[in-house]
C-alpha cells in the first residue's frame, strides 16, 4: 500500500478519518512544527509525534498514516520506541552501568545506551561476572554460598555448565525475604475477580504472604509426604495457587505444573510421569457465565489425593472421594500454627522445585526439572530486560501450568514488585479496569490476547499510562496490531521475549536501553550467544536453524522422560570446542541488527492448534516457541 510522505499529508486527509476539522487543523499544525524540528521521516520525528501528538482517543488509523508515512522510505525494522535519557537513567542496567561500566568494558564504555551491546557481548565472556552481579542487585540469599559462579570442566555430562556449585538455596524463601527492596507491609500481591469490576482492589502484604505460606507449609507436613515428593496445582493462577506453589517449594517438595485447561486424559498423563503424590485443585472455575469443572477431571484422571479448593463458602458440586480433603479440612489440622514461621528447606542448587511440561503437540510432553538455579534465570531476565524492580506491579495473564506462571511469582517477588492477578478472563473491559485500577507498570501479553482487545475495543476509556513497558511471547507478532497496542499506553515499549521452559526464561529479547522495532528482537539475552546456522551447520548465515551457546544458567541438564542430551545436543556442530545447543526455530538476523523468528526449522509444526507437515521453512513472525505460553 502507498503511504504519503509526512510533509504531505493535509488537514483535509485527517479530516478523512473521522477527525472533526478544527481539530484536523490543530493537529495538522502540529505536525507541521515536529517536521520542521527534526524531518518528515527520522526516528526522532516518529519519537516526538508518538510521544507527544498521539493519543488513545484518535482513530488507530491515524496513528498508522502518521507511522508509515515517517518510515516510508526507512524499510524494515523501523524503531517504533526509542529510549529516552531521562527514563532510561532510572532502568535497573543504566544504573548498574553508570556504576561499574568503566569497570566491565574499560575505554571503550561510552554510556549505558551506546555500550548496551557492548555489555551484552561482555556478559558472554564473562558470566561470572554478570551473574554475581545480578544475583547482589536481585539480594539473592544462599544458606550455603556457592564455590563459585560456574564450573566448565566437564560439558559432556553438563553442556550447560555447572551452576553455582556447592550452594543451597530456597527460591521460595527468597520470594519471602525481608530485604533492601521490600517490607513487611509492602503489598506483593494484587487482584481482583471478574464482574466486581466496581469493588476495590484486593492486597496482601509480605507479612500476610509469608503467614499464608508458612500455614501451607506446615499442612504438607502435617499430611505426611515425604521430602522431595511431587505435588501437583491444577488451578487458576490466583492468590492461593500462588500460596500453594511457594508453601510446596518452602516446604523442601516439588511443585508439579498442570494447567487447568487440560482434560482428564492430560491430566492422568503429567501425574504419571512426574510420578505425583498429591494435587491441589480447585472444585470449578468460574469464566464469565460459565463453570468449568477442574474436580471432576482429576477424579477421572485417577489423580492421588487431592486437597480441594471451593467455589464459593463450603459447598461442593460433586461428593469428595476418600482419602480426599477439603481446602478447609486441610488447614484445620495446624490452624494452631498460623502465624508460626516455617523454617524453609535449603537444598543444593541441583534440587528439582518444579516440574513443567511442554505442550506435548507431537506426542507425549517432556518432563522439564526446573531446579534451585532455573528461578533465578527466569528473575534476572526480568531485572534486566524488563527493568522490573522495587515498587512496580507486574501482570501477565497466564497459568502455573505453562512456565510464565512460575515466571511471573519469581520474576516479580525476587525483584521487590507486587503482581497482579485478574480472576477471570484477560479478554474483556473488566481485565482492561483493572490494569488501569492496580496501576500495572508491567503488562505481559500474547498476541491473540491483543487481537481480541483491538478486535472489541475492549480498552477503550481506560487510562494505562501507568504502564513502562509491555512484554510479549508466545506467538506471532503482528505489526499493527503491537502499534495499536502501545498507542494504548502512549507508546510504552514492546519488549519481545522468546525463550523456552527447558531454559527457564529467554534467549533472544528486547532492552529499554536499544530502540525497539515491532515484532522483532533487539538483543540475545544477557549472557546468552545465538547461532544461526547454514545448510552445513556453519554458525555463520544470516537465516537459517538457531542454535544457542550451551553455557546458560537455569537451563535444563535432565529431562524426566526423555534423553536430555539426545533431544538439545545430539549431532550439533562445535563452536570454540564445545558443542552447540538444539533450539529449532528458523532465525534470521537482519541487517540493522535486530533478530526475526520464521517458524519451526521441523517437517511438523503445530499452527493454531492444527498439526500441518511442511515441506519448507514457513516465514512468519513467530516469537516464542510452542512450549512458551500464555494462558
Amino acid at each position: 500500500m502507498a503511504h504519503k510522505s509526512l510533509s504531505l499529508i493535509t488537514v483535509s486527509d485527517i479530516e478523512s478519518l473521522g477527525i472533526a476539522r478544527e481539530d484536523a487543523a490543530t493537529l495538522h499544525q502540529r505536525l507541521t512544527e515536529i517536521i520542521g524540528i527534526h524531518g518528515d521521516n527520522t526516528p526522532a520525528t516518529w519519537q516526538l509525534i508518538s510521544n507527544t501528538l498521539l493519543r488513545p482517543e484518535l482513530p488507530f488509523s491515524f496513528h498508522q498514516m502518521l507511522y508509515y508515512a515517517c518510515y516510508k522510505d526507512y524499510g524494515a525494522d523501523a524503531p517504533a520506541w526509542v529510549p529516552d535519557p531521562d527514563s532510561a537513567a532510572l532502568t535497573n542496567v543504566w544504573q548498574l552501568l553508570e556504576r561499574r561500566g568503566e569497570e566491565f568494558l574499560g575505554s571503550a564504555y561510552k554510556d549505558p545506551i551506546t555500550s548496551f551491546d557492548d555489555f551484552q557481548k561482555f556478559s558472554v565472556s564473562n558470566p561470572e561476572i554478570y551473574w554475581k552481579c545480578a544475583l547482589d542487585e536481585m539480594n539473592i540469599s544462599f544458606s550455603k554460598p556457592p564455590e563459585c559462579i560456574l564450573r566448565d570442566n566437564s560439558p559432556l555430562s553438563h553442556p550447560s555448565g555447572q551452576w553455582l556449585p556447592g550452594a543451597s538455596i530456597n527460591p521460595a524463601q527468597n520470594c519471602l525475604n525481608i530485604n533492601g527492596k521490600r517490607g513487611l507491609n509492602d503489598t506483593v500481591i494484587i487482584w481482583r475477580d471478574e464482574h466486581s469490576d466496581d469493588l476495590p482492589l484486593q492486597r496482601m502484604t509480605l507479612e500476610d504472604l509469608r503467614e499464608e505460606v508458612w500455614l501451607v507449609a506446615y499442612g504438607l507436613k502435617a499430611v505426611g509426604l515425604e521430602k522431595g515428593s511431587a505435588i501437583a496445582i491444577d488451578m487458576q493462577m490466583n492468590v492461593t495457587s500462588v500460596v500453594i506453589y511457594l508453601a510446596i517449594i518452602v516446604a523442601g517438595y516439588v511443585v508439579v505444573s498442570i494447567a487447568d485447561s487440560f482434560a482428564a486424559s492430560e491430566i492422568s498423563t503429567r501425574l504419571k510421569i512426574s510420578k505425583a503424590k498429591a494435587i491441589f485443585t480447585q472444585d470449578l472455575i468460574m469464566r464469565g457465565e460459565k463453570s468449568i469443572p477442574l474436580y471432576s477431571r482429576v477424579v477421572d484422571a485417577e489423580s492421588p489425593m487431592a486437597v480441594v479448593i471451593p467455589t464459593k463458602g463450603s459447598e461442593f458440586s460433586m461428593k469428595l472421594r476418600n482419602g480426599d480433603l477439603s481446602w478447609h479440612d486441610f488447614l484445620e489440622k495446624v490452624n494452631n500454627l498460623k502465624g508460626k514461621e516455617f523454617i524453609a528447606i535449603e537444598q543444593p542448587v541441583e534440587t528439582l522445585t518444579n516440574i513443567i511440561f511442554s505442550s506435548g503437540t507431537t506426542g507425549d510432553p517432556k518432563a522439564i526439572p526446573w531446579t534451585n538455579v532455573t528461578p533465578l534465570k527466569a528473575a534476572a531476565d526480568a531485572w534486566c530486560h524488563m527493568d522490573i524492580r522495587k515498587g512496580d506491579v507486574v501482570c501477565w495473564p497466564t497459568n502455573l501450568g505453562w512456565m510464565m506462571g512460575p515466571w511471573l511469582v519469581y520474576a516479580s517477588l525476587l525483584n521487590g514488585a507486587s503482581m497482579a492477578l485478574y480472576n477471570g478472563s484477560p479478554l474483556g473491559s473488566g481485565f482492561a479496569k483493572f490494569v488501569q485500577d492496580a496501576k500495572v507498570t508491567m503488562l505481559g501479553v500474547i498476541p491473540s490476547i491483543v487481537r481480541s482487545w483491538r478486535s472489541a475495543n475492549s480498552t477503550s476509556g481506560y487510562d494505562w499510562s501507568s504502564i513502562r513497558c509491555f512484554s510479549s511471547s508466545g506467538e506471532a507478532s503482528n505489526v499493527d496490531e503491537y502499534l495499536w497496542l502501545m498507542g494504548r499506553a502512549l507508546y510504552k515499549p514492546i519488549i519481545e521475549y522468546c525463550g523456552g521452559t527447558e531454559i527457564g526464561g529467554g534467549f533472544v529479547c528486547g532492552s529499554l536501553l536499544q530502540a525497539q522495532s515491532l515484532a522483532a528482537f533487539s538483543t540475545p539475552a544477557m549472557c546468552c550467544s545465538l547461532f544461526i546456522l547454514d545448510d552445513d551447520g556453519h554458525p555463520m548465515a544470516r537465516i537459517g536453524e538457531l542454535a544457542l551457546g550451551p553455557l546458560m544458567l537455569g537451563a535444563s541438564n535432565t529431562l524426566l522422560n526423555a534423553d536430555h542430551y539426545s533431544v538439545y545436543f545430539k549431532g550439533m556442530p562445535l563452536f570454540n570446542g564445545k558443542v552447540l545447543r538444539r533450539h529449532g526455530d528458523v532465525f534470521e538476523r537482519t541487517a540493522r541488527g535486530y533478530y526475526h523468528a520464521h517458524g519451526r526449522a521441523d517437517d511438523t509444526m503445530n499452527l493454531g492448534g492444527i498439526k500441518e507437515t511442511v515441506k519448507a521453512v514457513i516465514l512468519f513472525n513467530w516469537n516464542a516457541t510452542l512450549d512458551f505460553r500464555g494462558p
